[in-house]
């Protein structure tokens, strides 16, 4: 069974709230490339780059879902690289949709409320403010520090690192995938003793010391693979086609 991409396309603008959500110019939302064909098969991946178009390609996909876009560099010329990139997915028929900030913030398939409810987080609300919208999840969960870190690291995978910045029994825990680092002030603020996220840089320890939060750094991108998947499966069962994830860690 195939479906016309722009039924794909249209539901998917809806369903995220492409044109409402603002987000950096570099993410570019929505439909990125149109290759021309129905959708038979759809690939999820975090991140729009040659290995995952050429694997996506390879298995047959005719839709590329991913959390980062092509365009994060900026704009560039269609030669080296970003031009090898082009023609793959053209090559293969490969149409690519790109959702940031849009699926950060869904309620439904988003990476936060997604890892939110993998780690079994009760009486939630939304927190931290990112152009005009509410970007992160916090929510209860009675447990010690020792123990989230091994729940993130089973839910997760990786080798998490953590800040031991906070008090050692944790009841509230918030949770901004990516590169959250900087928001440690917003975690502060919704009062939560364990803040989970992917990266940040080399100050935010002292911000996670001095305003006392624990910190959980889970890799940016391990973080980020629970919401395209959702989106991928929900896709999938709308249009009754399949899909699958193309895992391409970047361990970062």
């Amino acid at each position: 069974m195939t479906v016309a991409l722009r039924d794909v396309v249209d539901y998917l603008d809806v369903y995220l709230r492409i044109a409402d959500v603002e987000d950096s110019g570099y993410a570019l939302n929505g439909l990125q490339v149109d290759a021309g064909g129905p959708v038979g098969r759809i690939a999820a991946a975090v991140d729009a780059c040659q290995t995952t178009i050429d694997r996506a390609g390879a298995r047959g996909a005719d839709l590329l879902l991913v959390h980062h876009g092509l365009f994060w560099n900026g704009l560039e010329p269609l030669t080296g690289r970003h031009g090898r990139r082009v023609r793959a997915l053209y090559t293969h028929g490969l149409s690519v949709y790109a959702a940031h900030a849009p699926l950060d913030i869904h309620p439904e398939v988003g990476n936060n409320a997604v890892l939110a409810d993998l780690f079994g987080l009760t009486d939630t609300e939304w927190f931290g403010e990112y152009k005009g919208q509410l970007l992160g999840v916090a929510g209860t969960l009675e447990t010690s520090r020792a123990d989230l870190v091994e729940l993130v690291r089973a839910v997760v995978g990786g080798d998490p690192r953590l800040l031991a910045t906070g008090p050692d029994t944790v009841q509230r825990v918030g949770i901004i995938s990516g590169g959250g680092g900087a928001m440690i002030r917003d975690a502060m603020r919704a009062g939560v003793d364990a803040f989970i996220t992917g990266e940040g840089n080399h100050h935010s320890f002292f911000d996670a010391e001095e305003w006392g939060v624990n910190v959980i750094y889970a890799g940016h991108y391990a973080t980020e693979t629970v919401g395209v998947k959702a989106l991928a499966e929900h896709v999938a069962h709308r249009f009754e086609v399949p899909w699958e994830f193309i895992d391409h860690p970047t361990g970062l």
